[in-house]
C-alpha cells in the first residue's frame, strides 16, 4: 500500500518553515493494521498490581518458580469433587511435594480458554497466608488442569465451632484473606464452608476462586446456582432488590456471616435445609428476616454476625472493618504476634455499633 500523501500547499509551506529539517522519507510511512473483530476476548480487569501486559497460551506455565512438568505429577487419590470438577491430591515425584490438582469438566471454547489463561495469569500474584495459593495451569489432552497448594486437613464443610475464641479465629483468618483480595479488586462470589481449607498448622484459607469465576458464566445457570444459592446473598438472587444493583464485596461478607453462624450452630442457619430446592432457598433468603445468632452466643458474636447479615448491603460492615470488630480483636491477642505470623490491624475507621433491642 503507497503512503497517503500530503496536499501540495501544506507539503511547500512544511518546507518553507523547516528549511533545515531535513525531510521526512515518505517511504517510512506505514499504513495501520487492520484489526480482526473475531479475534476479541473480552477479559476481567486485572488487579493494579497485576502485570500490565503479558502473553501466556493456556499450555504455559504461570508460576514465576522453577517450572513443573505434567508428566512428574503422580495422582495419588480424589479429594474433592464438584459442579466445576475434580480435585486431586498429587505428588510432584522430584520433590516430593504434595499439591492438588483441580480438572475442570467439559470442553471448553478458545475464547473461555484465553479467559483462564488471563485469569490465572492475575491469581499468579495472590500471595497471602489466607488464601489458597495456585501454581500452575495446565492444558492436557483438552483438560483444563490447574495445580494449587495442598490443604491436608480438608475443607471446614459440616464444621461445628461451638466454642467462640476458635470460632474467633477462623473467622480472623478468612477476614484477613478477603481483605488482600479485597484490596486488590478480587470478589470471590462463592464463599461457603466447603470453599474454606485448613491444614495441619491450624491455617484457614480461602479456596476455588478467580478460575471458577469464569466457569460459571459457561456453566447451564440451573446446574451450577445448585449448592452455593445457599450461601448468596438476597440481592444477588432477587435482582429487583437493591435497585437492581449488586456489591460483589457486600454479597463475600454476607456469605461469610451465614457461613460463621452455620459454623456456631451446627447446621445450615435458615429454616430450609441448605440442599433444599431453589425456590425455598429463594423464599428463605429473600422473603424472611436475615438469621440471628442464638441468646446463647456472646454479646459480641450476635453483633458481629448482624454486621454480615444486613438486607441492605450498603449497611453491611466491609472484612476491614470486621477485622476490628470486638469478637475479632478480644480474641486475637493469642494469636497475632508470633513471630512471622504477626497481623498489622487495617486502619479503619469503624462506624458506629449496631442498636439492639433487649427481646
Amino acid at each position: 500500500m503507497r503512503p497517503i500523501q500530503p496536499p501540495s500547499t501544506l507539503a511547500a509551506a512544511a518546507t518553507i518553515t523547516n528549511r533545515n529539517r531535513p525531510r521526512r522519507r515518505p517511504d517510512l510511512t506505514l499504513p495501520l493494521p487492520q484489526r480482526d473483530p473475531s479475534l476479541a476476548v473480552p477479559l476481567p480487569l486485572p488487579p493494579t498490581s497485576a502485570p500490565a501486559s503479558s502473553s501466556y497460551s493456556s499450555q504455559q506455565l504461570v508460576s514465576s518458580a522453577q517450572p513443573l512438568n505434567f508428566s512428574e505429577l503422580e495422582r495419588i487419590n480424589r479429594i474433592g469433587s464438584g459442579s466445576g470438577g475434580t480435585v486431586y491430591k498429587v505428588l510432584h515425584r522430584p520433590t516430593g511435594k504434595l499439591y492438588a490438582l483441580k480438572v475442570i469438566y467439559g470442553n471448553h471454547e478458545d475464547s473461555v480458554r484465553r479467559q483462564i489463561c488471563r485469569e490465572i495469569e492475575i491469581l499468579r500474584d495472590v500471595d497471602n497466608p489466607n488464601v489458597v495459593r495456585c501454581h500452575d495451569m495446565f492444558d492436557h489432552d483438552g483438560e483444563i488442569q490447574v495445580l494449587l497448594e495442598h490443604m491436608d486437613g480438608g475443607s471446614l464443610e459440616g464444621a461445628h465451632i461451638l466454642h467462640e475464641p476458635s470460632l474467633s479465629d477462623v473467622t480472623r483468618q478468612i477476614l484477613l484473606g478477603l481483605f488482600y483480595l479485597h484490596k486488590r479488586k478480587i470478589v470471590h462470589r462463592d464463599i461457603k464452608p466447603s470453599n474454606l481449607l485448613i491444614n495441619s498448622r491450624k491455617q484457614v484459607k480461602i479456596a476455588d476462586f478467580g478460575v471458577s469465576r469464569i466457569l460459571a458464566q459457561t456453566m447451564d445457570p440451573c446446574n451450577s446456582a445448585v449448592g452455593t444459592i445457599a450461601y448468596m446473598s438476597p440481592e444477588r438472587i432477587n435482582t429487583d432488590l437493591n435497585h437492581g444493583m449488586y456489591d460483589g464485596y457486600a454479597g463475600d461478607i454476607w456469605s461469610l456471616g451465614v457461613g460463621i453462624l452455620e459454623f456456631y450452630l451446627g447446621r445450615f442457619p435458615f429454616a430450609v435445609g441448605r440442599q433444599g430446592d431453589w425456590a425455598s432457598l429463594m423464599c428463605a433468603i429473600c422473603m424472611s428476616q436475615p438469621p440471628e445468632a442464638p441468646a446463647t452466643a456472646s454479646r459480641e458474636l450476635r453483633e458481629f454476625i448482624a454486621c454480615c447479615l444486613q438486607r441492605d448491603p450498603a449497611r453491611r460492615w466491609t472484612a476491614g472493618q470486621l477485622l476490628r470488630h470486638p469478637f475479632i480483636v478480644q480474641h486475637s491477642s493469642s494469636t497475632t504476634n508470633h513471630g512471622s505470623n504477626q497481623v498489622h490491624q487495617p486502619r479503619e475507621l469503624l462506624p458506629p455499633r449496631p442498636h439492639f433491642s433487649s427481646s
